[in-house]
């Protein structure tokens, strides 16, 4: 292979790897409560105990709850946030965060997401155990916030 095609071939893979954009998703919490402490977990991995953590890729089923010493493993007897971050492929497949207090969830305390950096403004907040923003039973579907957007971050505030 002549040295100008190989520089042509190297040249071509550089720019087709430099134009693929990493997927990537920020959580961020905010405890106002003044005790507790944020949980963020997947998979049975908890990926935050209230610091910002980043990821590489799509953050899928993830939960987070404010763990007060009342909390189950997974947040069960608490507030509980889902949320799955990650790109659309096709309409509708984006990103979803909600709030549920279906037990054995159970209202706790004060919470409450935001998208940011997409769909800015996007989200919910639950202020006592019977808000219309939480699931309190699996049909209710339309308590979702959808954002559509690449690389959408979620901030999680409890006790606002």
């Amino acid at each position: 292979m002549s040295a100008s095609r190989v520089f042509t071939a190297l040249l071509v893979s550089v720019l087709a790897f430099a134009g693929v954009q990493a997927e990537t998703h920020t959580v961020s919490f905010t405890n106002n409560c003044g005790f507790g402490t944020p949980l963020l977990k997947a998979g049975g991995t908890t990926f935050s105990t209230g610091g910002t953590v980043t990821f590489e890729g799509p953050l899928i089923s993830a939960i987070a709850f404010l763990q007060t010493g009342g909390c189950g493993d997974n947040g069960e007897g608490c507030t509980l946030i889902e949320t799955t971050l990650k790109n659309p492929t096709t309409p509708g497949s984006g990103s979803s965060t909600d709030i549920s207090l279906i037990p054995p969830h159970a209202f706790s305390v004060t919470s409450g997401f935001g998208y940011f950096g997409q769909c800015n403004g996007a989200g919910a907040d639950c202020t006592f155990s019977g808000c219309s923003t939480a699931f309190h039973q699996p049909g209710d579907t339309g308590v979702q916030v959808a954002c559509q957007s690449d690389d959408v971050n979620l901030a999680i505030t409890f006790c606002d």
